[in-house]
């Protein structure tokens, strides 16, 4: 008799690791290159939102591809060099702390996720997107794919090169202004960088005046939030997979 399906939540949490399913289905599909693109930076108080476009080779995808954030900075770093070693092409674009005041947050990681994939020095016929939406005015037909940095190895390849990119950039941006501790905390509003701007004020054009606690004055709730609902523009050919 076959057993019915336990209604009991899962004792551990099932973590998925990326791999190259979307790709190869893109590739029967006669849909291939394939770019995967992720930014990186979307919710710190200060510094870009970098995005990363990689179309990576089927015969020389590095192990141990996975979602940025799940990996060390070391882990990072290792992964980063192989990318760029062995990927067919790599792209990378950033959107400054300024503009994600002008035109929010959400169309600041559009924007430099188009702009990623307009660098590539291949054109893919096919982009798939970190997360539900897909960069507008793409050249190819888009898919938005929520948490491919854990399902597809070349989302999971771009956020690693755009983490790597940003992490560089706070780094450098630490060595001018070291009374915040960008190299610490890459820009989030960690209690040492909110006292900092506490004590020292905001940097110009490093810091997003938007944002709360910096809109708010170092007080009231996190506004960030509140572009996500903002209308966006739609692209062609969109799709999105859940």
């Amino acid at each position: 008799m076959a057993r019915t399906r336990s209604d009991s939540p899962p004792l551990f949490e099932v973590v998925s690791t990326p791999d190259f399913t979307r790709e190869k289905r893109a590739i029967k599909a006669e849909q291939w290159p394939v770019a995967g693109v992720d930014e990186a930076g979307r919710g710190p108080l200060a510094g870009p939102v970098v995005a990363a476009a990689v179309i990576l080779d089927p015969k020389r995808i590095p192990k141990g591809l996975d979602d940025s954030k799940r990996l060390t900075a070391e882990a990072r770093e290792a992964l980063f060099a192989k990318i760029l070693k062995g990927a067919l092409a790599v792209s990378v674009s950033s959107i400054c702390a300024e503009s994600v005041d002008e035109i929010n947050i959400l169309r600041a990681s559009l924007t430099a996720m188009k702009r990623a994939v307009d660098g590539l020095i291949l054109q893919p016929k096919l982009v798939i997107a970190d997360g539900r939406d897909v960069p507008p005015g793409l050249p190819c037909d888009g898919e938005a794919l929520i948490k491919g940095d854990q399902r597809s190895q070349s989302i999971a390849a771009a956020s690693i090169v755009a983490k790597v990119m940003r992490d560089r950039m706070m780094t450098r941006c630490s060595a001018h202004h070291d009374a915040y501790g960008f190299n610490s905390h890459m820009g989030y509003g960690t209690i040492r960088h909110r006292d900092a701007i506490k004590a020292h004020g905001p940097v110009s054009r490093l810091h997003r005046m938007t944002f709360a606690p910096l809109k708010a004055g170092l007080e009231g709730e996190d506004r960030q939030t509140a572009f996500l609902g903002d209308e966006e523009p739609k692209a062609a050919h969109q799709r999105v997979a859940g």
